[in-house]
């Protein structure tokens, strides 16, 4: 991963290429496949997704957008991927001219989000983008308005929505087994021991810090656990290490509903944590771990087993993602922008009160 410097001058290069005319895109009633560009060569793409849609009924990999001129040709040779199909961060925006790709998959420091899901979408791309959606409010409506101008899909990549165990309890919300739902706990977080100082996660100036990175499972969690969004917070934050980070490296924050539940929150570079607490007024259930690439389960108070899914998770997301651009139907399967948002709403009020030492915040 490239340094703050390196990022913040492409970025700025990137949204003046942004700004350039882009013809709307439709997908071919013929393709069976959608071709999916990867924007970011980080861990992420490298580990996870692209090894993914090597397993990807509805989706392959057909390009790369990079920083980095030495990661070509091993992408290249590993995924076949052609010369006609790399890019990088100055000419992304002339991929508007290949039908071979469809879809641009953002995998960048979360401040990078905005501008690159924008030369996607006027390249007349469908953009599915890692969460978060972005850094503030501002950004995630800046990236719904230009995905709509250009008629093209957002999605939010919330892989733990497409996750069996986790679309289980989803479902739950709804039909309260276990009767309404009074508290939450939840935890999510590991030790970041900032090996690389110039890495953006530990750095505030591009979207790092743990709320940011890991914060989102719980708050996505206590969300699609309850169907409900919190009308206020309060939070704190802890930097054991403030020579490594400029970036919050705990954050604590309590969310409260409406009709009574609150939901107490943790999440943390400073060790391992993985779980997913729900109390209701006749049982409850654990999930544990909630929120790992592999391995959710979970199991209730009246002793149910909710095991652990046997497949890939980004390939299951990948595949539901790229099926609902295919047939037409984003709403019934995807986590749209608007998902993104509303986590995003959240976190700037749990910054908000951290900076007030806990004050409680209407949202």
């Amino acid at each position: 991963m490239k340094n703050r410097r390196t990022f913040i001058k492409k970025s700025g290069l990137a949204l003046a290429a942004s700004s350039l005319p882009m013809g709307l895109f439709s997908v071919p009633s013929k393709k069976q496949k959608l071709g999916v560009a990867l924007v970011g060569l980080g861990y992420y793409s490298t580990d996870l997704l692209a090894p993914a849609l090597q397993l990807t009924a509805h989706c392959e990999l057909k390009g790369i957008v990079t920083g980095s001129p030495e990661k070509i040709p091993l992408w290249q040779q590993k995924y076949g991927i052609k010369d006609g199909n790399v890019y990088n961060y100055e000419n992304m925006h002339t991929m508007a001219n290949n039908d071979e790709i469809d879809i641009v998959y953002i995998v960048l420091p979360n401040k990078l989000h905005l501008p690159y899901a924008v030369i996607g979408a006027k390249a007349g791309k469908h953009v599915w983008c890692e969460k978060p959606m972005a850094t503030t409010v501002d950004e995630c409506e800046k990236m719904i308005t230009a995905c709509e101008k250009n008629n093209v899909q957002l999605t939010i990549g919330y892989r733990m929505q497409h996750e069996p165990v986790t679309q289980k309890i989803m479902g739950w919300a709804a039909s309260k087994p276990y009767g309404p739902i009074k508290h939450l706990h939840t935890e999510a977080g590991f030790r970041n021991n900032a090996n690389n100082p110039k890495h953006w996660k530990i750095n505030k100036e591009l979207g790092g810090g743990a709320m940011f990175d890991m914060g989102v499972y719980p708050l996505n969690a206590v969300r699609y656990c309850t169907g409900l969004e919190p009308i206020s917070v309060s939070a704190t934050q802890e930097n054991t290490r403030s020579h490594i980070f400029d970036a919050d490296e705990t954050t604590f924050f309590t969310l409260e509903f409406s009709d009574g539940i609150t939901a107490e929150c943790k999440t943390t570079f400073a060790e391992q944590l993985n779980t997913l607490k729900v109390d209701c007024a006749k049982g409850g259930y654990t999930i544990r771990p909630f929120q790992s690439y592999s391995g959710v389960q979970g199991t209730t108070l009246d002793g149910k087993v909710l095991k652990p899914f046997q497949g890939n998770q980004q390939a299951k997301q990948m595949d539901a993602d790229a099926l609902a651009i295919l047939n037409g139907t984003p709403n019934e399967v995807t986590v749209p922008g608007v998902e993104g948002l509303k986590d995003i709403r959240v976190v700037e009020a749990i910054f908000a009160s951290a900076a007030k030492n806990g004050e409680h915040i209407k949202i």
